[in-house]
């Protein structure tokens, strides 16, 4: 990945064949897109300091991977310093290295692991896996203070499927495999994990493991947590241990343990996951809802019925407008068709253009249960005021899916700041959560005086409720440091999440971000046993440490900071915000026509372009 930015060098977004994208972006953020205002600094201009590495700790380290496997280059350290938030890029792109790992270790078996760790322990040393670097909350930066020698661990040569019990419908795999590889291996053999979340293509099996990880099919498949069985983590205390059996009463679950500990028990090195046969059919198709309230009670009749589609997402109005910005440059005909769509919906069907709302839902299986299933889908849909599209936008938008964060990267060379804040919440307070985050975002940017906007999507149903996705963007005042305005604006949709009965953080781990609001989110007894979980496993505080929980005072003296930027107020933002439950019924009405014309969608970018 880019050290100062998003995927790979020489992908990019370009808004040059989205004719709609400028005007939208000058309407909303004020800002002229058409050139870049903001570079970041040339890797030669970066402050990089020679790496504190004891002679006895390099020899061990080599002695365990092979010389050729431990690396002290400037360029290895940067891109193992930190992840991908937006904070992380902010710091990187102006050249504000931080606390760098002084050396990147490469083993590539288990034994080798377990060598690189009583070597970092030995020398009282910091360890910190790595996966594929694509983590935005972060869990991988060192600490500020750090003073002894921190060596990231990368897991990439640890890259194989071992086997495959064909029977109990498992495979065993190597921690460090990335997304695309694990399904090209599984895939081969006629089977899929069914994991794909947006940094699929930069991100690996462990590191979904260490932060409960969600993906786009989890409707269908579940969630990382669902998927995972057995593990085997290297830790200070010798090999864990995890048997892959489908379900047992041994006492707190030491699985549930390693999921989402980021790190701090340990170093994971093989997982045992769920695997499944490849469907004969996989279709993605569109759907347009009248407003954002049917949207939510259709989903919610969807993850209540008997249908079980493999995805169910719906954005909002403010990002279905963004979606259709974003639209590629169409033919004549294309702009009949859509024409004619928009015309029929606003003068047949009542829909106000600017309130309906974008929907994928997403169908595996023989031909006959995808039939089925669609069937079902589609009286629950009309039943709300929607309508299907068909399955063309559905297609472009699984094209395109692992390509959206490439906008970030975007917009930052443009002097905007844009991010992600994601949350899970039963169906009852679903509508309140949105309405109350939403508004906590727009005060704050009347708060700093900026022009800013933010936009949601329901990206996961469950049984009891489903993951609201919020993004949003502003272009900073100039009268502060950016980052304490992009901090007001954050921090004031995480409150709200915690204050509105949600969780912080659905499927983006804990990290340093989201710390400060853990307590709120799990209460303090809570929070407590975390932190004698990892003292106790990890008492010289080796592994990863100040991720999630740390020490009492720096917990408390994080909180006391992420309410208090920039001179503004958190209290008021999120915790003054009074908004009505959005309505979770809407009325019958008719059958939708059985055809009509495909509606404009997003697009995938055939690299080098995003």
């Amino acid at each position: 990945m880019k050290w100062s930015g998003w995927g790979h060098e020489g992908t990019f977004f370009t808004d040059a064949d989205k004719p709609a994208l400028r005007p939208f972006i000058m309407r909303h953020l004020g800002v002229d897109v058409a050139r870049a205002t903001s570079t970041p600094v040339t890797f030669a201009e970066l402050p990089v300091p020679p790496p504190f590495l004891p002679s006895g700790l390099a020899g061990a380290l080599a002695a365990a991977v092979g010389v050729e496997h431990v690396s002290t280059e400037p360029m290895d350290r940067v891109v193992h310093a930190r992840g991908k938030s937006l904070r992380d890029l902010v710091r990187q792109r102006r050249g504000d290295l931080g606390r760098l790992p002084d050396v990147v270790v490469r083993p590539g078996s288990e034994p080798q692991v377990e060598a690189v760790l009583r070597a970092a322990l030995g020398a009282d040393a910091v360890v910190i896996p790595f996966g594929g670097g694509s983590n935005i909350s972060g869990s991988l930066e060192p600490p500020a203070g750090e003073a002894r020698t921190v060596v990231s661990v990368d897991l990439g040569r640890l890259d194989r499927v071992l086997s495959i019990d064909a029977g109990s419908r498992v495979a065993q795999v190597q921690a460090g495999v990335s997304g695309p590889d694990l399904e090209a291996q599984l895939n081969g053999q006629g089977w899929t994990l069914g994991h794909f979340p947006d940094s699929f293509a930069h991100s690996t099996l462990g590191g979904w493991i260490a932060t409960r990880s969600s993906g786009m099919q989890s409707d269908k498949y579940g969630d990382i947590a669902d998927l995972t069985r057995g593990l085997r983590v290297v830790t200070p205390a010798g090999m864990l241990v995890v048997r892959p059996v489908p379900s047992t009463s041994t006492g707190p679950s030491v699985r549930e343990m390693v999921l989402g500990s980021e790190g701090r028990l340990g170093i994971i090195t093989a997982a045992t996951v769920h695997v499944h046969r490849l469907p004969s059919r996989r279709v993605i198709v569109g759907y347009l809802f009248p407003t954002w309230a049917a949207s939510l009670a259709a989903m919610r009749d969807l993850a209540a019925g008997e249908a079980s589609p493999s995805v169910t997402r719906v954005s909002d109005p403010e990002e279905t407008q963004f979606s259709f910005a974003t639209k590629k440059r169409s033919s004549v005909a294309e702009r009949l068709k859509s024409k004619a769509l928009m015309t029929f919906l606003a003068r047949r069907r009542g829909f106000d253009l600017e309130a309906m709302c974008l929907s994928f839902i997403g169908y595996e299986g023989s031909e006959r249960r995808v039939a089925s299933e669609r069937r079902r889908v589609k009286r629950i849909v009309a039943r709300h005021g929607g309508l299907s599209i068909g399955s063309g936008p559905g297609a472009l938008y699984d094209q395109k899916k692992f390509d959206t964060p490439y906008i970030r990267d975007f917009l930052l060379d443009r002097g905007v700041l844009g991010d992600v804040a994601e949350t899970a919440a039963p169906w009852s307070a679903l509508g309140t959560v949105y309405a109350n985050a939403t508004a906590a975002a727009r005060i704050a940017f009347a708060q700093l005086d900026v022009r800013g906007y933010v936009m949601c999507h329901l990206s996961h149903s469950y049984h009891s409720g489903a993951c609201l996705y919020f993004t949003f963007a502003f272009t900073p005042s100039g009268r502060r440091e950016a980052l304490e305005e992009y901090d007001v604006v954050k921090s004031a949709i995480q409150q709200t999440f915690v204050d509105s009965g949600a969780t912080l953080s659905h499927h983006h781990a804990v990290g340093t971000e989201h710390a400060p609001w853990l307590e709120e989110d799990i209460s303090a007894p809570g929070v407590a046993l975390l932190r004698g979980l990892f003292d106790g496993a990890d008492p010289g505080r080796n592994l990863n440490p100040g991720k999630i929980v740390g020490s009492p005072p720096d917990a408390l003296a994080s909180a006391d900071g992420a309410r208090d930027h920039a001179g503004v107020n958190f209290d008021g933002p999120s915790r003054r915000v009074v908004a009505e439950s959005v309505s979770a019924a809407a009325a019958p009405v008719p059958p939708p026509p059985a055809a009509p014309p495909p509606a404009p969608a997003p697009e995938r970018k055939a690299a080098p372009q995003a």
